[in-house]
């Protein structure tokens, strides 16, 4: 496991420590959650997710990338 060290805004630690706690998780594990959600995937799950939409969709791997490219800016707002 990496390690990695942030700067964060006092009130934002402040409330990322307590939201911990009320929840009684750790502060690695709400971050780690938080960039999830946010779509970060290593680049092996990422192709992974390509491969399954063209199986899906009958796709040749160009146009699943550009679907997979477009559903993830929708998915974030983009």
């Amino acid at each position: 496991m990496s390690r990695l060290t942030i700067t964060l805004d006092d009130d934002l630690h402040r409330a990322l420590k307590e939201a911990a706690a009320r929840q009684g998780r750790t502060i690695t594990s709400i971050i780690e959650e938080s960039l999830r959600l946010r779509g970060l995937k290593d680049s092996e799950s990422a192709r992974a997710l390509v491969a399954q939409a063209r199986v899906r969709a009958q796709l040749d791997p160009d146009e699943a990338l550009e679907l997979a490219v477009a559903e993830t800016r929708a998915h974030r707002g983009q």
